[in-house]
């Protein structure tokens, strides 16, 4: 399933994809787009599943420079790498 978001709406889109897979302690709603994910209680692993999900979700592919831990720090990080991504 593909979602086409552009500009603003890929926080939002990516938020959804986040409340899914990412195993945080708390409601993804909450979060400020600049929260950092790994302290709202991502996981490594987590945050494989949640690469995953965005690049099925949002028909991205994450190229292995973005394969950070920066990358997937934030809605905001996140958010950019998919914006650059579909230029």
């Amino acid at each position: 399933m593909s979602t086409d978001t552009t500009g603003t709406d890929t926080i939002e889109a990516v938020r959804a994809v986040v409340a899914a897979h990412a195993g945080l302690k708390r409601d993804a709603s909450e979060l400020a787009p600049e929260d950092d994910l790994f302290d709202a209680g991502m996981t490594s692993h987590r945050s494989v599943n949640l690469m995953m999900a965005l690049e099925d979700e949002l028909g991205v592919e994450f190229p292995d420079a973005l394969l950070t831990r920066e990358t997937f720090t934030s809605l905001r990080s996140i958010s950019d790498a998919v914006d650059q991504l579909r230029g």
